[in-house]
């Protein structure tokens, strides 16, 4: 593989894509937030199987993060340089990510201790983000301004739809192909076993369908001088340039990190514990050797299925609200839904009033996962758009070592090991991200105008 400074054609001289053009390069995200999404419904149930309490469980998904910080940024750098005539350089670091994880997956479920599963899921979410970063790049990199928000919002539809899937396959397992959900000698039932090990087939198979459907620009002609320079560059000179882009951050980038940084909190509280909440607080289960326990896993699964599609299906409307409203207000609005969701929980007396909660979240999941990163595209440099990305995926992994360092001793002393109420916290800071993005955002007529163009025909030439 060489290694080479890589830079893609200027954004205005992109061809715009087709529909399936824009699908296929998306596609593997189906995959990627498939076992994102298996893991992060299923994780702290699998924790609290094998033993753990509740103050346990934010520490357990410390070493992830921590990784995280570390990895991503690197593979940013490392793809932005990277070129193979057949492979190009977003997509080798795809394929390595996908088989990583996929074998991650199908360990999982045979964990025979708490560390064990800590350490698979330490792994697994290291490959997830090697496999998962350079898409964020990979669609500026092949769609001009004008489609970008078109481009993210149908990385959100395909994240929507894996999630929605993955949430609620333990259940399915359960009820459509009648897979026993009593515990296993480990404490894991085999719904969840199961689940596990079709997530990991899904997750390769559609990174690679990704890899196979889609090709990438080539990168430009620089003077051979310049090619030496870089390449003599190594990890050192790789630290020093990802140094230097932390400190020249765009003004702009720098007020989408602070919304990111209280944006995520109210995500990752839920992962942490809505499932379990739903299981004691609603089902009133007395504990995980209690039937109405996997019960109420499994309908909190459900649940999250249910986010998941409402994001995959407001996915479809975001271009269209982002045009008239602006990214900026669009994104402020879609937070404000999630909160109000998180929020409600506590006020859940019957389990099917979930849904109505879920609603708001998916709105603002679907918002998430799409519009900062539009808002964040156009105003990075082109031959840096994989080390920016990583770098802005800071602020999504600093919360989460945040909660993971601290929140266990807030759960302790001061709430008492609720659950729900954890889940209400992360929805009062979500309100907080929301203000931030309304009060720090700016857009300029150029944006607005670049959303509204992407509605025109697109032209499918081959790339």
């Amino acid at each position: 593989m060489a290694s080479i400074a890589s830079f893609a054609p200027a954004s205005s001289s992109k061809p715009r894509l087709s529909f399936t053009r824009i699908f296929n390069m998306s596609f593997g995200f189906f995959g990627i937030q498939f076992g994102w999404d298996l893991q992060r419904a299923n994780m702290g149930p699998i924790y609290e199987y094998l033993k753990a309490s509740p103050e346990q469980i934010p520490l357990l998904f410390l070493a992830a993060p921590l990784t995280g910080l570390i990895v991503q940024p690197i593979i940013g750098y490392m793809s932005d340089r990277t070129w193979h005539p057949r492979w190009g350089r977003r997509r080798p670091y795809f394929f390595v990510g996908a088989l990583l994880s996929t074998i991650c997956l199908f360990l999982m479920p045979n964990s025979g201790s708490l560390w064990m599963a800590a350490g698979l899921l330490w792994i697994l979410d290291t490959s997830g983000n090697i496999a998962m970063e350079p898409f964020r790049a990979f669609v500026a990199d092949k769609l001009p301004e004008s489609q970008r928000t078109q481009g993210f919002a149908m990385q959100s539809f395909l994240i929507g739809l894996g999630g929605s899937i993955a949430s609620a396959l333990p259940w399915l397992m359960s009820h459509v192909f009648h897979v026993s959900s009593i515990s296993s000698t480990r404490g894991i039932p085999p719904t969840v076993e199961f689940a596990f090990y079709v997530g990991a087939a899904i997750f390769f198979m559609a990174v690679l369908y990704t890899i196979l459907t889609s090709k990438e620009y080539p990168p430009a002609t620089i003077p051979a001088k310049e090619k030496v320079k870089e390449s003599r560059k190594g990890f050192g000179g790789g630290f020093k340039e990802i140094n230097h882009a932390i400190q020249n951050m765009p003004s702009k980038m720098k007020r989408l990190a602070l919304v990111q940084f209280f944006t995520w909190p109210g995500l990752f509280l839920m992962w942490f514990y809505y499932n379990t909440a739903v299981a004691r607080n609603i089902f009133h289960a007395t504990d995980t050797a209690d039937p109405l326990y996997t019960k109420g896993i499994e309908y909190g699964g459900l649940t999250l299925s249910y986010y998941s599609i409402v994001s995959f299906l407001f996915a479809l409307l975001i271009p269209v609200i982002a045009k008239r409203l602006g990214r900026k207000t669009t994104h402020t609005l879609c937070l404000l839904c999630g909160a109000i969701g998180l929020i409600s929980v506590r006020f859940v007396t019957q389990p099917y009033e979930l849904y109505f909660c879920m609603t708001g979240v998916g709105i603002a999941w679907s918002s998430i996962l799409s519009m900062p990163y539009a808002m964040l595209a156009g105003v990075l440099p082109e031959d840096k758009i994989g080390v920016y990305m990583g770098i802005f995926n800071f602020f999504i992994v600093l919360p989460e070592i945040i909660a993971s360092l601290f929140f266990g001793w807030i759960m302790e002393h001061l709430l008492n090991n609720d659950r729900m109420l954890a889940v209400q916290i992360g929805g009062s800071l979500m309100i907080l991200a929301a203000i931030l993005c309304y009060s720090l955002i700016h857009e300029n007529k150029n944006e607005l105008t670049n959303d509204a163009a992407m509605y025109e025909t697109a032209d499918d030439r081959p790339v």
